[in-house]
């Protein structure tokens, strides 16, 4: 993958203007300044506060699970897809499975219902970039920045106001530069462990196959829910779950 030297991320290096008042701004950063340090009469919008409240986390790719050794994590990428969510969801409920599903921003921002039932299912939103670019990794940090961010705002928008705990880079294509931004977001980098290869339609016999032989490799599973038919994701979903559980798996999490 290519590599970024530059430190500084998408807002740049706070210009602090003296007018001979020592105001120092303590690490420069609109979002970490404390209420009523300075008497500043002017508004704020309402997305400052939430910008506050906005905790960075480890930059490192997590694939580790929440639950431990026996622990698994379902993730589920590409959508949302009003055709094969639906049937992705029921098939999670069936077997009372969280899941995170890591999200394109162009999907999110066309089905919000979707993105709404999959909060409400208990599930985990993750930012999967705005396009789905596999190449994110050989462009500019403002390109990398833009489809990282944009698709945080569309992905929360979309959801009523809850925002992505995790940021998976299209095809794995991570940088030391997007992980760091993702990470000031409060979005973990996310990788996996186990490739379903669903992707590639081989028949559900092979995604299971697949699965049940690369396990031992980690807990985090990649599975999709759009990007053409997914039916072969929906019956295998079907027979991993019960088979991980008789396993004596436990579903959770990617560790923030």
């Amino acid at each position: 993958m290519a590599r970024h030297g530059s430190r500084r991320g998408w807002y740049g290096k706070v210009a602090g203007a003296a007018l001979g008042v020592t105001l120092l701004a303590a690490g420069a950063s609109v979002w970490t300044a404390q209420a009523g340090a300075v008497r500043d009469t002017t508004p704020r919008p309402a997305a400052s506060a939430e910008q506050a409240a906005v905790k960075p986390v480890a930059v490192t790719i997590v694939h580790a699970s929440d639950k431990g050794a026996r622990g698994v994590n379902i993730t589920i990428d590409d959508g949302p897809d009003p055709v094969w969510t639906p049937q992705v969801l029921d098939v999670l409920r069936e077997y009372g499975v969280k899941a995170t599903f890591c999200m394109v921003g162009t999907q999110a921002q066309a089905h919000p219902d979707l993105v709404k039932k999959v909060v409400a299912a208990g599930h985990r939103l993750c930012d999967h970039s705005v396009s789905h670019d596999t190449t994110m990794d050989a462009k500019s940090q403002a390109y990398q920045s833009q489809q990282i961010l944009d698709a945080e705002r569309m992905i929360t928008k979309a959801s009523g106001g809850v925002r992505p705990m995790y940021y998976r880079a299209p095809g794995g294509a991570f940088t030391p530069y997007s992980r760091k931004l993702a990470a000031t977001r409060g979005m973990r980098p996310l990788g996996w462990n186990v490739d379903s290869k669903d992707f590639e339609r081989p028949g559900t016999d092979a995604v299971v196959a697949t699965v049940e032989r690369e396990l031992p490799n980690g807990p985090t599973i990649l599975f999709h829910d759009a990007g053409g038919d997914r039916s072969q994701t929906v019956e295998a979903l079907r027979r991993i779950l019960p088979w991980l559980k008789e396993q004596a798996h436990t579903f959770g999490f990617p560790v923030r």
